[in-house]
């Protein structure tokens, strides 16, 4: 009939819309740890640079022990922070990101490598690339092990004192 009402459907009281954090605010404590372990690294690769300097046209010794000393570290590092220890969620980050990030330092290590090549030094250029892939990937995967090892070995005997006696 033209004069009955209309039923019209109520529409659902509007639900209020659950406020999403901005990402950078979760990411914001990650960042500032990289950043802060970064920096650590970075000084204690300038401090190995200062007390070995590396004459012009010289092999870069001091960019390779500190990556291999870098990579060396890292597989211990990652051994216990997965394996043995519950460590806060910004460790890995400061730690494996930042300082050994910060003090590793492959970007050199291709400067390096562009810098012996660019003043006829092809053949040291060479043995370096070769020599720092070789021993750093060698230091992980030996340090990883090791590590694993050492781990073992005292869950075995029950503790660090050999015996297992507690």
């Amino acid at each position: 009939m033209p004069n009955e009402p209309v039923e019209t459907a109520q529409a659902a009281p509007a639900q209020p819309v659950a406020r999403r954090a901005a990402p950078w605010r979760e990411q914001g404590p990650v960042i500032g740890v990289v950043a802060v372990g970064g920096a650590v690294g970075a000084c204690a690769r300038y401090g190995a640079a200062l007390l070995w300097p590396t004459a012009s046209g010289a092999f870069p010794w001091t960019t390779l022990w500190v990556n291999v000393v870098g990579c060396a570290v890292m597989g211990v590092f990652m051994v216990l922070i997965t394996e043995v220890w519950q460590v806060h969620r910004l460790v890995r980050p400061f730690f494996g990101t930042g300082v050994l990030g910060g003090f590793t330092t492959f970007s050199t290590y291709a400067v390096d490598i562009r810098t012996l090549t660019d003043g006829d030094e092809a053949r040291i250029a060479l043995g370096y690339l070769a020599l720092t892939v070789c021993l750093a990937l060698t230091a992980v995967w030996t340090t990883t092990h090791l590590a694993r090892r050492v781990v073992a070995r005292v869950r075995r005997t029950g503790g660090t004192d050999g015996g297992g006696a507690a």
